[in-house]
């Protein structure tokens, strides 16, 4: 698979060390970032065709993707 955009350290290069030991050692934040993770990848195949879905589908995912994104950066913030 290609290069899949809108990962967590490409999203907050700044932040990886922090990225990562949330994930170590915050189950909830483990639990985000992998459902982040699946819905990107999810999104990724949409976008690149591999995966058909309607526009309002496409659109209700990205949307989710940006909730999940808010709730990581609002606990990276904090951490």
């Amino acid at each position: 698979m290609s290069h899949v955009p809108h990962e967590l350290a490409e999203e907050f290069p700044d932040q990886v060390e922090k990225l990562h030991a949330l994930k170590m050692n915050n189950a909830h934040f483990a639990k985000l970032a992998e459902e982040y993770h699946t819905l990107n990848r999810e999104i990724h195949r949409i976008e690149t065709d591999l995966e058909p879905a309607s526009d309002m589908r496409s659109t209700e995912l990205r949307k989710k993707r940006m909730v999940l994104k808010d709730e990581i950066s609002a606990m990276l913030a904090g951490a």
